[in-house]
Parts: structure tokens; sequence; C-alpha cells
């Protein structure tokens, strides 16, 4: 597919340029044939997300330097001719193209029972840190404190008794010193109380999704999915052929009504609803558990970024009401520690952990015991609460200068976002293309993040995105929405 030419585009060059490059690069591999015609321009705006006219002009510019030849009602083709006797340029056999293959090659398109690649997934630049102001979500800032003592811990974690305890396959096992400390220091926070049998280690929230899915869900299933919502959920549920019934959710987080009637499972946030923020407040958190209780659905609750409330008074978790084992609770331990480390867990009713655990074993066996066994020293040591420390400390300052500077200098769009958090939900007029602004900005030098993707409705807004502040350094905030308001009174002036 010509996806893989396509790279995000870059701040401080212009669309239409870096475009030419990429559909250069596709032309020189081979990956067109000059007996097929080019990409129709409908096809590349809706792939790139770009206007139909950059498209147009980046055609006609390759047509007027000689790579491409129109052909009436047909599309654009590649001039064969000129790259041969002008360039010297020979297209690469046909082995090598992507939309050529040998007549012995297997059709995969017809074996693929689901395609994933299709889906639509949140795609972030892969050179992010370039941008001057990245307003990303899902990233953390550096912290060379955390990571000198992740480093101490790794140390101690491959001498020893505790090497030891790791270098073997523990097949179905896990580490029982990192199981020790979430059943008896991390979850306790939470409100939630639970043995040793009733916790699994995962590889982060999407693999435990992913398992849960595969024991639970099935072909018509009514998975209920907040809206606007967490799109790898909604993915994941969805190649499982679950039926995704949107929830819809208000200033207090999923609304608990008949619209869960006809639920079996149900996915929600409640500490910091994905992606607006907001949270539930307790007593919507009780009538959502007995809402559980007489209509016997199950609860899948993602408690990310609990450990990240700077105001000091996180509600309990709705796994600590849970007096049936009806909700099942997902944590991650690295996702604001070192998102690439990825361990995370499940803690259920343990019939549903032996389960897991035997899947499992036939997906990796265990996440990495060396890993598990530097957390649970992370842990045991006191490093992760301090850590936890200073990552509210940072956020609160963090939260107060984005609040105060969204308020100043974009005081007609709505942001939300419960002060806890590392990131704020936009709202911009509705006749707003947020993908329009993106473009605008990134020209300064500030990436945002259009919302539309995590809507699962056909008709979903265009007129949101997100404002992750986690990676950002503080003083880069305030001239970062500086620019954005810059781009934004551009775009209001036509």
């Amino acid at each position: 597919m010509l996806e893989r030419y396509f790279r995000p585009f870059e701040a401080g060059r212009g669309l239409q340029e870096q475009l030419r490059e990429s559909l250069l690069s596709a032309i020189l591999d081979g990956a067109m044939p000059p007996s097929e015609p080019m990409p129709s321009s409908r096809k590349l705006c809706e792939l790139l997300k770009v206007s139909r006219n950059t498209v147009v002009l980046v055609y006609e510019q390759l047509v007027q330097d000689g790579y491409l030849i129109p052909s009436d009602r047909r599309g654009y083709f590649i001039n064969e001719k000129y790259l041969r006797q002008q360039l010297n340029v020979s297209l690469k056999p046909a082995t090598q193209k992507i939309f050529e293959r040998p007549d012995h090659a297997p059709d995969w398109e017809a074996r693929l029972q689901s395609s994933s690649s299709q889906l639509r997934a949140i795609v972030k630049p892969r050179n992010w840190r370039e941008y001057r102001y990245p307003f990303i979500y899902g990233q953390v800032e550096a912290d060379e404190q955390t990571a000198a003592r992740w480093r101490d811990c790794s140390r101690i974690a491959s001498t020893g008794a505790h090497m030891r305890s790791w270098v073997d396959d523990q097949v179905m096992l896990d580490d029982p010193l990192l199981i020790e400390q979430i059943v008896q220091r991390v979850l306790p926070k939470r409100g939630i109380s639970v043995s040793a049998q009733e916790v699994m280690i995962t590889i982060g929230t999407q693999n435990s999704l992913y398992m849960l899915a595969r024991l639970l869900g099935r072909p018509g299933l009514v998975m209920g999915l907040e809206e606007p919502g967490y799109v790898d959920a909604r993915n994941i549920f969805g190649l499982s052929g679950c039926e995704l019934k949107p929830l819809r959710i208000d200033r207090q987080g999923l609304v608990v009504n008949e619209q869960l009637a006809n639920c079996e499972m149900v996915f929600c946030t409640p500490s910091h609803q994905s992606p607006t923020g907001v949270t539930m407040p307790l007593y919507r958190r009780l009538e959502l558990m007995a809402s559980a209780r007489e209509r016997d659905f199950l609860i899948i609750e993602d408690d990310y970024e609990n450990e990240q409330n700077f105001l000091g008074s996180n509600h309990p978790a709705l796994k600590s009401f849970d007096d049936s084992g009806r909700v099942i609770y997902l944590g991650s331990l690295t996702k604001s520690l070192l998102p690439g480390v990825r361990l995370g867990f499940i803690a259920a009713d343990a019939e549903l952990i032996h389960e897991l655990r035997a899947l499992r074993r036939y997906i990796y066996r265990h996440p990495p015991s060396n890993n598990q066994r530097t957390l649970a020293l992370f842990l045991s040591m006191g490093h992760y609460d301090a850590h936890a420390r200073r990552l509210r400390d940072r956020l609160a300052r963090k939260w107060r200068v984005i609040s105060r500077a969204m308020a100043e200098h974009l005081p007609q769009l709505n942001a939300s976002g419960m002060a806890g958090g590392s990131s704020l939900w936009v709202s911009c007029p509705v006749d707003v293309d947020a993908w329009v602004l993106q473009r605008l900005v990134a020209r300064r030098g500030v990436l945002i993040e259009p919302g539309d993707i995590h809507y699962l409705s056909e008709q979903r807004p265009l007129n949101c995105f997100r404002l992750g502040f986690g990676a950002i350094a503080e003083e880069l905030i305030e001239p970062g929405i500086m620019a954005l308001g810059e781009a934004w009174r551009e775009m209001q002036a036509g």
C-alpha cells in the first residue's frame, strides 16, 4: 500500500512540498506500475486529511516537471520514458513493487479474516519531539531522577537472589514481589482489596483489553463505549465481533440511564474520562454499580491517570464498590513513569484471572520477568510514590499555566478537563475543522491532536481537539498557546 510512503506532515514545511516528496519516493521505488493510474485525488485527500485542491496542485506540478502524464477520465500515469531517458532511472523490478505481485504469490486480501491496518486509529507523528510546542497526549516529559532510580533498580534486579528469581521461564506465573506490591501498596490507595489470585500482570492496557475481548467478546454481544471514548477499546472489541454501542457522556462522565439497558459489557474511564478528562462523581459511580447489578452487565474500568490527581481528592475506584466480581479493573503502572516499559495489570474475579493466565500462556507466557522485578523494587523502595508526587506537582503547575493561557489568548474556545489530568479537551464553534487548524498551527511549531477519531458515530464532529501538556516543558506552554491563538485568528480572518 502507498501508505508506507506517507510520513506525518512536519511543522514549518509546506504540505505540497512534503506530499510531492512522498509521491516521488513512491514513483522512484516502483511502487506504482506505469500501467496503473496514480491514486485519485479524492482517495489521497481522504487518506492524508488534506484538501483535494492540495493533491491536484501537486499532481499538476509533477506533470509540469515530467514525472506524470495526464489521461482524460483515467487520471495520472507515470512517465516511464521521461524517467528512463532524462533521469536515467529504471523502475525497479516487479518483485519489488507493492502493486505488482508474482502469479504464484498468496492472495492475502482473500486470506485475511480481518484487516487491523484499516481501522481508524490514533496516529502520532514520529517526530513529535521536533515540534517546539508539542501539545501531545500520552507522552511524558523526561524525568532524570526517575530514570536514574529505574536504572538503579534494574541493576539490583540483575544481582544475586533477585536474578535467580527471573532467569527461568515462569510459564503462567508473575513475579510474586510485584503482585505483592500491587495488592498491598497500589490497589489500597484506590480503595480496592483483593488477593494475589485476583491480579495478573500484562504488557499494558491494550494488551489487557485484547485478552478480555478474546475471552469475553463474541459476535452480537452489545459492548457499551463512552462517546467520545477510548479509540483502542473500540477497535479491539470491534475486532472480536461485538456490537459497539456509543454511550452518551456529560460533564460528569458516563450518563447512567436507559441507554445501558441492553448492554452486556460497558467500558468506562471514571477517574479521567478519555478523552474529555471529566471525572465521574461518587454518586454516579454508585448509580453505575447499581445499574450493573440490576441489568447484569460487566464493567471494564480503565483507571488511567488516577495517580496524577493533583487536587488530592481522588474518588474510590468503581472496583472498590464491587461486591459481586462484575468489575474488571485495568491499571497501568508505567504509562506516567516510562511509557516504553509497557507494564500494567488486571484485577478481577479469580476465576477470570485463571482463564486469562491460561490464555496469556499461548500469547507470550508472561511479561519479561526482569522488568517485573525491576518495577517491584521500584515500588517497594518508594520510588514510584516519589515519582507520582513530583509528577502531580509538575502537572499542577502546567495545568494552571495552560488554563490561564487559554482564558487569555483563546477565550472563544471551550476547554474542559478536570484539574488532575494531563490534557484539555477543546471545543471550537461547530463550523470549525480541527484538521485545518492543526495544519495552520503546525507552521508555527505547534502540535495538536484533532478529536474526531474518538467518536464511534458516523456523524462525528470535526470541531474538537485534544491539548496534552504532559510532554511539553512548562515554560513553553504559554508561548505555544499564544501561537495557537495567532493561528486561530488567522483562520477566522479567512
